[in-house]
């Protein structure tokens, strides 16, 4: 693994969890291709989640950007009661693993951990991630995300942003 692209990749992911964190919004979605695929799916049983989005109950799925940019859309207008008031989130990513793909692209898989305070009560999620990448002119962009939570038994909602 050339470890400048594992650098890069690692600085990219970085960045897009503490663009969450900032809730700028324009700058998180920037870092989705337009046809980005988002997905977490829901656990089966207590050692197998669904596959395919397609054929399978998801938590969240979004073919390409349009969802994200639709979460946001109602966030921004305050037409989701299930985010006012927003909460404030920390995100952890760790043990960051890369492989490269066919051209510019990559698999990026890593552990994380985020902390959310919202409405006087502290919550946190946790999970695995594996993000394809491809690298554009702009820089890096997320082609799929598919996040897995391993806490799916929460007791508040679950969004984008906590992810």
């Amino acid at each position: 693994m050339n470890t400048q692209i594992h650098h890069e990749v690692e600085q990219f992911l970085f960045a897009n969890a503490a663009r969450c964190d900032a809730q700028d919004w324009d700058g998180y979605l920037e870092d989705f291709s337009p046809e980005a695929e988002f997905h977490v799916p829901q656990w089966d049983s207590e050692h197998e989640y669904t596959r395919d989005p397609k054929t399978g109950m998801s938590l969240i799925y979004y073919p390409n950007r349009t969802g994200l940019e639709d979460r946001v859309f109602r966030i921004r207008t305050g037409k989701s009661a299930a985010s006012t008031p927003m909460p404030r989130t920390l995100h952890l990513l760790n043990n960051l693993r890369v492989t490269e793909l066919d051209g510019d692209r990559v698999e990026a898989a890593v552990n994380w951990h985020t902390l959310y305070y919202r409405l006087a009560t502290a919550e946190q999620m946790f999970g695995r991630a594996t993000y394809i990448l491809a690298k554009q002119p702009q820089g890096w962009r997320i082609l799929r995300k598919h996040a897995l939570l391993l806490n799916d038994m929460i007791n508040a909602v679950l969004d984008f942003y906590h992810l």
